[in-house]
């Protein structure tokens, strides 16, 4: 009898620990393989789908693959009617050849002699007033209004410590200056290049000719805001000395194009929490064809964002050979170098109700600088805006492959901003629980440079497996992790 009870609590015993084991496993972090990441990162970023730019056909034919993958991975179509596609209108606003610019009798070459800054409907005749490196003081204590405000561009105020500087330097400078000239009542802005300026003439002219870019209820209209137009340095003299009167009229044209978001799942094994999700981000476009780097004029963008896509293809398939008790969710979204436009529909009109994403694990450039360093956005105040969430992530980052954790990249005074600058940020400021995962930027960034054969393909292992990780811990936590109060983001 006694020999029958021990067998019996034997039993139990082995039981009861094939039954834990069953509520709590362990993440299936060898379905991850580099091979996976390595095959499908050249794939996704080789020059066959020309750099994926949102609104073209580029980006609707790396749609098609993202979506034919997912489903070899195992998910099932999560967008609109039954498919995995949520597609939705990108409209491009562009100013047109007939824009004419004249002072007096002169006229100006369009882009070639004058830079249209802002894509605006307008008619603009006033008078110029020259302020130089004009200070707040000095423009407060003008009289603009109504007037066509002559500035001389310089980096005064202005962090040139950042990627992308000559790119970026002409649009630093409209910021400087914009709303307080708007503010006083100025007609127009004209900056006139400095140094800086003209070296960055070349690198800003096809940003300024190719447009701005909206979707439904954002940047979908162009009204007659205030023109801004860059002239070069050699026009200084004159615009010092004449009385002669701005003449100028800026058209734009707005076309519709056609964006897309890819949307699967996998969903999980609980009665009750499979209806929640973990939603996982990224971005599936780049920056197509654009001017030449040596003899490469393909913006494959291996590392922003095929890394993270392909991260998320590897998560999928684990996911898939053993689920989680939450459905996992996968977001691949349009148009995110166009202004963040996917993230920004799909959070305004998610295919699953906004109620059930318990979290969003958002990556955006995964592959590369040390092997050893990674950073978590979101994860500090004022970005920070679900305490459980970042201990998750934390501690899947202890569990696994223990990254030394950047603190700077996440500081609201960093120059970069790059908290604003992912597909987390519409989630975030519609409180839901988000994370920004990311290996930082490099020099190849928004280059033909970043190619598959640049990536870290064992960084990109361990931060798939960071991220992954951390949704097997929120998949099947029965607590969902909770938003801080009063978070307000500085922008």
């Amino acid at each position: 009898m006694k020999n029958k009870i021990l067998l019996v609590c034997s039993l139990l015993i082995v039981n009861g620990s094939v039954s834990l084991a069953q509520v709590i496993k362990k993440p299936l972090v060898g379905a991850i393989t580099t091979e996976d990441l390595k095959t499908d990162l050249y794939q996704m970023a080789g020059d066959h789908f020309n750099g994926r730019e949102a609104g073209t056909l580029d980006e609707l034919k790396v749609s098609m693959w993202l979506a034919k993958k997912a489903e070899a991975a195992g998910m099932v179509p999560a967008g609109d009617d039954g498919t995995f596609f949520q597609f939705f209108d990108l409209y491009r606003h562009q100013v047109t050849s007939n824009t004419n610019f004249k002072i007096g009798q002169k006229s100006y070459d369009l882009w070639k002699e004058v830079l249209v800054a802002e894509t605006t409907n307008v008619k603009v005749d006033a008078p110029l007033v020259y302020l130089g490196i004009a200070t707040k003081e000095q423009i407060e204590a003008t009289d603009i209004k109504g007037k066509a405000v002559v500035i001389l561009a310089s980096q005064e105020g202005i962090a040139n410590d950042i990627s992308l500087f000559d790119r970026r330097y002409p649009g630093l400078v409209r910021t400087k200056y914009y709303d307080l000239l708007v503010k006083y009542g100025a007609a127009a802005l004209i900056i006139v290049a400095d140094s800086d300026a003209e070296k960055s003439w070349s690198q800003v002219e096809p940003q300024m000719t190719r447009g701005i870019y909206g979707i439904e209820g954002l940047r979908d209209k162009i009204g007659a805001t205030m023109p801004v137009f860059w002239l070069h340095g050699d026009q200084l003299e004159f615009l010092k000395n004449t009385k002669e009167m701005l003449s100028t009229q800026v058209f734009s044209e707005t076309y519709k194009y056609p964006s897309v978001n890819v949307v699967g799942k996998i969903e999980g094994t609980d009665p009750k929490l499979k209806n929640e999700y973990v939603l996982f981000s990224g971005h599936q476009d780049h920056d197509g064809v654009r001017q030449k780097y040596g003899q490469d004029s393909i913006y494959n963008g291996a590392d922003d964002n095929a890394s993270t896509c392909v991260a998320m293809l590897a998560i999928a398939r684990a996911f898939k050979k053993q689920p989680g008790k939450r459905s996992a969710l996968f977001v691949f979204h349009g148009s995110e170098e166009r202004g963040l436009l996917g993230s920004r529909w799909y959070s305004a009109h998610p295919t699953v109700a906004e109620s059930a994403i318990v979290a969003v694990l958002n990556g955006d450039m995964i592959g590369r600088n040390d092997i050893n360093q990674a950073a978590l956005l979101g994860s500090s105040s004022p970005h920070e805006n679900s305490s459980d969430l970042v201990n998750i992530a934390k501690k899947a980052n202890e569990e696994g492959p223990k990254f030394d954790l950047d603190k700077l990249w996440d500081k609201p005074e960093h120059p970069e901003y790059f908290f604003f600058r992912s597909d987390h940020l519409p989630y975030a400021r519609k409180g839901i629980p988000s994370v920004f995962f990311t290996s930082v930027l490099h020099s190849q960034y928004h280059t033909p440079m970043d190619e598959s054969e640049n990536i870290d393909y064992l960084k990109l292992h361990k931060m798939t497996e960071w991220i992954y990780r951390t949704g097997w811990m929120l998949s099947n936590d029965p607590i969902r992790p909770k938003t801080l109060p009063n978070v307000k983001f500085e922008r």
